[in-house]
C-alpha cells in the first residue's frame, strides 16, 4: 500500500483529468504518482445470429492508425452499464440487444489510469440505429466466432479492452454446445 500525502489537480479536460499524487511507499520512500482519471466504461462483445462477432472500424488519433476493436463507450451520468450497452450498441452498430448478460470486469491500465470497463454479452440483437456525432466515421465488420484467435494473435485486434474483452467471452463459452 502507498500513502497519498498530497493530490493536486494538473489538467480537467472533457474526459479525462490528470492529477500527480505525492505518496509514501511501504518502504517510506516518497514519490509521485501521475494519474489519468476517467470514468467506468462498458466493452461489448456482441454476437449476431450467425455467430458473428460485431467489431467496428475506426481511425484512433493517439496511435494514428484505424483500429479493428469491440463496441465500446463511457457511462454518462444517472446511466446504468446495462443502459449504456444499449445505445452504444445502438450508436456504434445499429443494433439493440435483446439480451444482456455480464461476463465480468477490468480496469484498462491500471498503472496510471482509473478506468474501469465493465464487460458484457450482447445478443439477440435487433437493428436500431441511433446517431452520434462522434461515431459518423465507425464502420461495422463480422467477423466469425472462429477468426477471433486468429486476428489477436496477427495483431488485427490490437487494442487491450478488445482482447480482453474476446478472451473473456471465449474463455466462457468452453465446453458450451454452439448457437
Amino acid at each position: 500500500m502507498e500513502k497519498t500525502l498530497a493530490s493536486k489537480l494538473i489538467y480537467q479536460g472533457r474526459a479525462v483529468k490528470l492529477r500527480l499524487d505525492t505518496v509514501e511507499t511501504a518502504n517510506g520512500r516518497q514519490t509521485t504518482r501521475e494519474i489519468v482519471e476517467h470514468s467506468d466504461c462498458i466493452a461489448i462483445i456482441a454476437i449476431d445470429r450467425d455467430d458473428n462477432v460485431l467489431l467496428v472500424k475506426q481511425f484512433r488519433k493517439p496511435v494514428e492508425k484505424e483500429l479493428l476493436e469491440i463496441p465500446a463507450g463511457g457511462i454518462d451520468p444517472g446511466e446504468s452499464p446495462k443502459e449504456a450497452v444499449c445505445r452504444e450498441m445502438r450508436e456504434e452498430t445499429g443494433y439493440l440487444p435483446q439480451k444482456i448478460k455480464r461476463l465480468g470486469g477490468f480496469y484498462s491500465a491500471p498503472g496510471y489510469c482509473t478506468e474501469y470497463l465493465h464487460l458484457y454479452l450482447a445478443t439477440d440483437l435487433v437493428p436500431s440505429q441511433l446517431f452520434a456525432e462522434d461515431t459518423e466515421s465507425i464502420s461495422l465488420v463480422r467477423v466469425p466466432i472462429s477468426q477471433i484467435p486468429g486476428l489477436i494473435a496477427s495483431e488485427k485486434i490490437c487494442d487491450a479492452k478488445s482482447i480482453a474483452g474476446l478472451l473473456t467471452y471465449l474463455e466462457s463459452q468452453k465446453g458450451q454446445a454452439p448457437g
